[in-house]
Formats: C-alpha cells, sequence, structure tokens
C-alpha cells in the first residue's frame, strides 16, 4: 500500500509532462501538415533532374563505368 502512494503522483507528474509536450509540439507546429509528406513521395517529379556532366563523351562514360565496376568486362 506504501508503494501506491508514491506511484499515483508520480504517474500524474508524469503525465503532466506528456501534456506539455503535447502542446509545445502543436504550438512549434509539428502537426501543422499530416499529409503533405505522404502525398509528397507519391507524386511524379514533373521536370527530369538534369544531370550537369551530360556533356561528357560516350567513351568517358564507359570509363566511369568501368571504375565503379572492375569486373563488368
Amino acid at each position: 500500500m506504501d508503494v501506491i502512494y508514491g506511484l499515483i503522483p508520480l504517474m500524474i507528474v508524469i503525465g503532466l509532462v506528456m501534456v506539455v509536450v503535447f502542446f509545445w509540439a502543436v504550438k512549434s507546429g509539428q502537426y501543422d501538415d499530416m499529409e503533405g509528406d505522404s502525398n509528397r513521395i507519391l507524386m511524379d517529379e514533373d521536370e527530369p533532374v538534369v544531370n550537369h556532366k551530360e556533356n561528357k563523351s560516350e567513351n568517358d562514360k564507359a570509363e566511369i563505368d568501368k571504375r565503379n565496376w572492375p569486373d563488368a568486362d
């Protein structure tokens, strides 16, 4: 029975801390955009990503492939 006298105030303090953390998260904007990331991951990009090194010749590209995959020969 003596343990209950210590556990009840401890649980009340922990509960109050959790409520304060929740209100802090809401106030700081953690829950503003709940669907944005889930929708963005499904959307295709409108324009393809441009590789700035596209001007390399085919020989340079083949050489890069050989360096990255030496067993490909």
